[in-house]
């Protein structure tokens, strides 16, 4: 029985043969991979749905991968159609993310609004409040002039709703409304006093008050009164005969009560030592600044 023989050169050549093919198909393969990947992103790039997407495009056996962002979906699936469409395009991976949901992702949460804060209203200081001063100087029937300015101290804070609208010690300024010599043997004493302005803190703000009257008559007979500005009441506590500075400080007196009389010296003239206390009230409302109060 005869064995065929095969040479050792045949074998080899055989063998060779087969190598060189297995490596030619494999870079066949590579290179039709390569073409498909180039030719999908050339196309992406050239669409006018898709050509601004920064993507790129490989391809695997034939499978294209699109990796990358797509301004919304329609853009996305405008890629994907490209890759399926392509010749020898197996399938399709899109690994491309959406801006507009990364966006959305980013987005915070909305602030819950804040309730809206009231802005601060200003202080009332309503009209019928009394303004207790002390007065810097004395005032006399005989010795002050009609028309002159006189300088006093708040005696006593006031308050606004429980809160300090004007601190005590804010400066005061005042008018003499009428300031008459009493004859030695007829004719009567007058003294009649108002406040103008209020200076609270640090800022000067004009106010209106009633006027606060004393008269003293031919034969030492006094009389008081309230006048300008309506019925609230006050008191104008002149200083007690013989008495030194700041004798007869004191009263606040209710709505409708009278002024109670100016004292009396040797001579009978009203006289208002320096220190006394005096009460005028508002006839008009003052208003002030939120921030004024305390």
């Amino acid at each position: 029985m005869r064995k065929d023989f095969i040479s050792p050169l045949a074998f080899s050549g055989t063998f060779f043969l087969a190598t060189i093919l297995t490596f030619t198909t494999g870079c066949s393969k590579g290179a039709s991979d390569d073409t498909i990947a180039k030719d999908v992103q050339s196309k992406i790039e050239a669409d006018p749905v898709t050509k601004d997407s920064p993507v790129t495009v490989t391809a695997q056996d034939g499978k294209v991968i699109i990796k990358g962002t797509a301004k919304d979906q329609p853009t996305q699936q405008r890629m994907e159609q490209i890759a399926r469409d392509e010749p020898g395009a197996k399938g399709v991976d899109d690994e491309t993310a959406l801006l507009s949901a990364a966006s959305a992702d980013n987005t915070p949460p909305a602030a819950a609004a804040a309730p809206a804060t009231p802005p601060p209203q200003p202080i009332v200081v309503p009209a019928g409040t009394g303004l207790v001063v002390t007065v810097d100087q004395a005032l006399s029937s005989k010795t002050s002039q009609t028309g002159q300015t006189f300088l006093a101290t708040l005696a006593q804070p006031v308050t606004v709703a429980g809160a300090t609208a004007i601190p005590k010690g804010s400066s005061v300024t005042g008018t003499v409304i009428t300031a008459k010599e009493k004859g030695k043997i007829k004719g009567e004493g007058q003294l009649s006093l108002a406040l103008t302005s209020i200076t609270v803190r640090g800022k000067n703000y004009s106010i209106e008050t009633g006027t606060l009257d004393s008269t003293v008559k031919g034969k030492g007979k006094r009389t008081a009164a309230t006048t300008g500005g309506g019925a609230a009441g006050g008191a104008l506590i002149g200083g007690i005969a013989g008495g030194g500075k700041g004798a007869g400080i004191g009263a606040l007196v209710g709505a409708g009560a009278g002024l109670v009389g100016g004292a009396l010296t040797g001579n009978k003239q009203i006289e208002i030592p320096a220190e006394t206390a005096l009460t005028f009230t508002l006839s008009s409302s003052l208003t002030l600044p939120p921030h004024a109060s305390e």
